[in-house]
């Protein structure tokens, strides 16, 4: 039931729900990874089952792929797709640039393959996620597992001479082990508080031997989807530089709620 839901919870609903309005029949989607994405993912099950409409999703993650088939969503891989009309994902702080930090469920590498392999990438988020500058939230790397003590200690060296608040780095545990990706890498958190420039800290990430990728999304997001807690959803289009705002309203026997 979605009176049960938290205001939290309830803003990623309603901007997952009004996202979902962006998929046409037709469509090759990329379906992000995380809390957000599966409500996306959920919304664009019930259309599928209830309105017929018909895409072909590619996941972010095998969490991602599993539950779109649970749903009744046709899944294939990039390489089938090729190339992807859209790709709908959540994020973990953006600005007002829409730059984003992604990476805290440890999809951040497959999240940005397939976000740039997108003619449009939409981020779907509640309000809380929003910040003046990028950094509060930790900044995800993914390293491979080989030398990746001397990764970490490459990176310390090279946040010294960055523009950023702190410089600790910790490996990313799964209790008492290091968390292994999808592609059996590790991931480093940088907790940086404030990062003045996300864009040459990305490009330098990348030089260090090691750095697979990082979670700075720069330049990828064309449209964010803000929810609030009392159904308001906000439209942001960075590239017609307009804002829009809906009223979404809860069906208290919702499908969607049938699982929670």
């Amino acid at each position: 039931m979605s009176g049960e839901l938290s205001p939290i919870d309830k803003a990623k609903f309603v901007a997952a729900k009004r996202a979902a309005e962006f998929v046409e029949s037709g469509m090759r989607v990329g379906l992000g990874t995380g809390s957000t994405a599966a409500w996306l993912v959920r919304c664009l099950g019930e259309l599928v089952r209830e309105e017929g409409l018909r895409f072909k999703g590619v996941p972010t993650s095998t969490r991602t792929a599993e539950l779109a088939r649970d749903v009744g969503i046709e899944v294939i891989s990039l390489d089938e797709a090729k190339w992807l009309d859209l790709t709908i994902d959540g994020a973990d702080e953006f600005d007002e640039e829409l730059s984003l930090i992604k990476g805290g469920g440890g999809a951040l590498l497959q999240e940005k393959i397939v976000a740039t392999a997108s003619d449009q990438m939409v981020v779907i988020a509640d309000a809380a996620k929003e910040v003046g500058h990028l950094g509060a939230f930790p900044l995800p790397v993914e390293v491979i597992p080989f030398g990746w003590q001397t990764s970490l200690a490459l990176i310390e060296e090279m946040l010294i001479s960055m523009d950023v608040m702190g410089r600790k780095a910790t490996l990313r545990m799964n209790g008492d082990r290091p968390y292994i990706t999808d592609e059996a890498n590790h991931i480093l958190d940088l907790h940086l508080t404030r990062i003045g420039n996300p864009r040459q800290l990305s490009m330098v990430l990348n030089q260090i031997p090691g750095v697979v990728e990082n979670g700075l999304f720069i330049d990828i997001c064309d449209k964010v989807v803000i929810g609030h807690g009392d159904g308001r959803v906000e439209v942001r289009d960075i590239n017609e530089g307009t804002v829009t705002e809906t009223q979404l309203d809860f069906v208290e026997d919702d499908n969607l709620f049938r699982d929670i």
